[in-house]
């Protein structure tokens, strides 16, 4: 199957926050894109901007300069094309399951019929058959965010955009999740940027891996590597994995230590001076 749309460009994108005296540079200059189908993952030190970037691929922060694109299509405001998952699941909790990943369908103005259809094929391909109505409450986190991310894929987007979707679930759900993710990425194809601080799941997970600065941010390695699919755990003792592992801890230290570093001396001075004033 030709994969031809979910084509991502970001080009010299900045970004602002904040008004009057609060506004700060959120992200500087960043380069990057996403090839249709293609898995990327974000890592960076807390505070760097990678929620503010998938934010503005969103469309739902404003870009201060540079462009932003899908499919050559400049982004301007929120559109179902763009789908977003969070660490934290935004469901209607007085809505069923099946209602709940109907509910974009019926935005869109689409008979009742045809989206309960629909909703059934997303239900079965994350792998809830049996909890159609069930409620959020009476659902566990990680099925929780089964349905969050059936509710988003059944618009088809052209990018599947994920902030940190399994950082709140324990270590064997997680991998339960992970699992479960690629299975559906290589049934839909559909392009992934999945931003997350743990480096063995960004490394399992993507086809390339991205490590920004540390505030403003901006890209400042691109890792590829050729891990064969279908992936397997055992991947992650493999000396490959260590070995990539390794590099993008050193590169995330630094990152770190640079942050420390300016907010210890905004100013810029020099190393001695800098010791010397805050001796």
């Amino acid at each position: 199957m030709s994969i031809t749309q979910g084509h991502v460009r970001i080009q010299n994108l900045s970004l602002h926050l904040g008004q009057g005296e609060n506004r700060f540079q959120a992200l500087e200059r960043v380069n990057f894109e996403i090839q249709p189908g293609e898995f990327i993952c974000l890592l960076g030190p807390s505070g760097c901007g990678k929620s503010t970037l998938l934010g503005a691929l969103a469309g739902h922060l404003p870009i201060s300069s540079g462009t932003l694109t899908v499919d050559n299509e400049s982004i301007v405001e929120p559109h179902p094309d763009r789908g977003l998952v969070f660490q934290q699941h935004t469901l209607f909790p007085w809505k069923s399951v099946l209602e709940n990943i109907a509910f974009g369908l019926k935005m869109k103005g689409i008979g009742k019929h045809s989206r309960i259809e629909q909703a059934r094929k997303m239900i079965d391909l994350v792998g809830l058959k049996g909890f159609e109505h069930k409620f959020p409450a009476e659902l566990s986190g990680g099925m929780q965010q089964r349905v969050e991310i059936a509710r988003v894929l059944i618009n088809e987007p052209r990018i599947l955009l994920m902030d940190e979707p399994f950082g709140a679930l324990d270590a064997q759900t997680r991998l339960k999740m992970q699992m479960l993710l690629l299975d559906i990425w290589q049934e839909i194809q559909t392009s992934v940027l999945f931003i997350t601080h743990d480096i063995d799941e960004a490394l399992f997970l993507a086809d390339r891996v991205l490590i920004m600065s540390h505030r403003p941010g901006r890209i400042i390695e691109e890792i590829n590597f050729d891990f064969e699919r279908p992936r397997d755990i055992e991947l992650v003792t493999s000396s490959e994995f260590t070995t990539i592992k390794k590099h993008c801890m050193q590169t995330l230290k630094e990152a770190t230590q640079q942050e420390e570093l300016s907010r210890l001396n905004p100013l810029g001075l020099g190393k001695k001076a800098q010791i010397k004033e805050y001796e």
